[in-house]
């Protein structure tokens, strides 16, 4: 063999050890993918999932790809049908990428899936099996900081010639600065006597996207996971705080540069990919993040909203923040939610009542944007802080780990696993997952709840939340008492040119209930107007418009 394939061989080899390792960073096509569809968005609805608490499929107490795989037609079954199904046409996984961590947020290796987890070529299996059954995967996209673990980050601690020491940002002394909700934001070098920047951990040094090779790093990622892996798209993490301006630590110039640019690459390597980033503040901020960055981002005050009126009995302010979002953007380009992997859950939110969450599901999965459900919230699960309890593993039957794993899971299940799992609630028609199934699927098929506009009604009574959502061939009229009480001879009141001049007629989506019929005057205006004489307790009506214009 001569000597030039010698050294062949041997950087063959090498190439071969550092994938092996998780090390070398492979190369990325720089071809488009063909466009994906993005029909989805208009009445689709997204389900978030944490792979380690989702299914276990070979008893190590961790959820795996594989057991996602097995679970696919829980999500989504490819049919119509809501009978074992919940129709979502999206998941989002929380972060797949190799982690020292439990949540996965600390990176260590941008190109190498978990191994707890599974293998590459395990999600490229997931993928194909999602997209058999209609379902866009979206993963999870950490790019405003990586692992103190990871090899760059250590070398560069390490080393102050080291080729990345510029993909982070020191400080020869403590600046003594703290962040937004009082931490500190420098911390000690593992290595040195000098300190480095850090918004969310020690554990979590920041990029510098100062730096151009982060910024196209960055870009590599995204090319990868969208050409190589087959996603449809990402949730990016912490996107605020991704470029800093001195002591300005976030929504700055350069961030929305970053932002621009990793949203045109998305754009152009995969169209119709979609993107969402989580923009943790009120709508006004949101706002300054469009129209030419990400596709959407997460509704905070909407949230925010949609829990309080339920909460508070009080629907005097739930219509606000949807309608300065509907004011300015499309609706499949912000998405309401109830609660993520952050925040306390739902039920635990709403006092652990059942029938609260059931109006709370029922207006969100009613009202306008692109609904994201976290998973378990379907079946009630409880969970509060710390973090672990918000994110601890999927309940499917009354047996052993609920289902979830033949071994130990890795974290201790909720107390209410007994009741709050798939097998008590499969097939019962009056339970928690069955009005998900009805709800998803119902947007999904009718075109008033799809993608209508919210039009507001008034109410005589400040516990009944009632509004109109209307397409150009559809129309809806939700009504919902969010008092703990029967309300009787409610009235409702629409503005002009809210229906056409005509005679209605109601029936409910969900159960079939017919409502008092309504004229309509010319002015399409409607008033005095009372769906039923008496509105049940904590009861949501979804009344299809049936009539005859003018």
């Amino acid at each position: 063999m001569s000597s030039l394939a010698h050294s062949a061989r041997r950087i063959a080899l090498s190439l071969l050890a550092l994938a092996m390792l998780g090390l070398a960073r492979p190369a990325i096509a720089q071809g488009r993918r063909a466009p994906i569809d993005s029909t989805w968005r208009k009445n689709g609805v997204c389900y978030e999932i944490f792979v380690r608490s989702f299914y276990d499929s070979d008893g190590d107490g961790i959820g795996d790809l594989k057991g996602l795989i097995a679970k696919l037609d829980y999500v989504n079954d490819g049919t119509s049908s809501a009978k074992h199904s919940l129709g979502a046409k999206c998941i989002w996984l929380m972060p797949i990428d190799a982690s020292p961590s439990y949540h996965g947020y600390d990176v260590t290796d941008y190109y190498r899936v978990n191994p707890q987890y599974g293998t590459n070529a395990d999600f490229k299996r997931l993928v194909a099996a999602a997209h058999k059954r209609g379902i866009k995967v979206l993963v999870d996209l950490v790019l405003n900081h990586e692992s103190s673990e990871h090899r760059f980050f250590k070398e560069a601690a390490h080393d102050t010639a080291a080729p990345h020491r510029n993909w982070f940002r020191w400080s020869a002394t403590d600046p003594n600065t703290k962040g937004p909700w009082g931490q500190p934001l420098w911390h000690k070098s593992p290595e040195r006597n000098e300190y480095y920047y850090g918004i969310f951990d020690s554990a979590m040094p920041d990029l510098n996207y100062d730096t151009p090779a982060v910024r196209a790093e960055a870009m590599k990622i995204g090319r990868f996971w969208l050409t190589e892996m087959g996603v449809d798209g990402f949730r990016l993490d912490a996107v605020p705080y991704l470029v800093e301006r001195g002591n300005e630590v976030m929504h700055t110039p350069e961030t929305h540069d970053v932002l621009r640019s990793f949203g045109a690459m998305v754009r152009k390597t995969a169209p119709g990919a979609f993107t969402i980033g989580e923009v943790t503040f009120d709508n006004r901020t949101l706002l300054t993040y469009y129209p030419d960055q990400l596709d959407a981002y997460f509704a905070f005050d909407v949230s925010d909203a949609l829990l309080a009126a339920v909460k508070n009995r009080s629907a005097s302010k739930l219509f606000i923040p949807f309608l300065q979002l509907q004011a300015a953007l499309p609706a499949t380009r912000w998405s309401p939610f109830q609660r993520n992997h952050d925040q306390t859950r739902t039920m635990t939110v709403l006092g652990d009542d059942p029938a609260r969450a059931r109006v709370s599901a029922s207006l969100l999965l009613t009202l306008p944007g692109l609904p994201f459900v976290y998973y378990g919230e379907e079946l009630g699960m409880a969970g509060d802080k710390p973090d672990p309890r918000l994110r601890t593993p999927m309940q499917w039957t009354r047996g052993h780990a609920a289902g979830f794993t033949t071994g130990t899971p890795w974290e201790t299940l909720q107390p209410d696993s007994l009741i709050a799992n798939v097998a008590a609630q499969e097939g019962d028609p009056s339970s928690l997952l069955t009005l998900y199934r009805k709800l998803i699927h119902l947007r999904a098929s009718n075109g008033a709840l799809a993608e209508g506009r919210l039009l507001p009604a008034q109410t005589s009574s400040d516990s009944v939340a009632a509004f109109v959502r209307r397409s150009s061939t559809q129309g809806v009229l939700v009504v919902a008492n969010l008092a703990d009480v029967p309300l009787s001879n409610v009235t409702v009141a629409m503005a002009e040119r809210t229906l056409a001049a005509g005679h209605y007629s109601f029936t409910d989506l969900l159960d079939g209930t017919r409502a008092t019929e309504l004229n309509v005057g010319e002015d399409g205006a409607v008033r005095g107007y009372v769906p039923l004489p008496t509105l049940a307790p904590m009861h949501v009506y979804v009344l299809a418009l049936r009539g005859r214009r003018r």
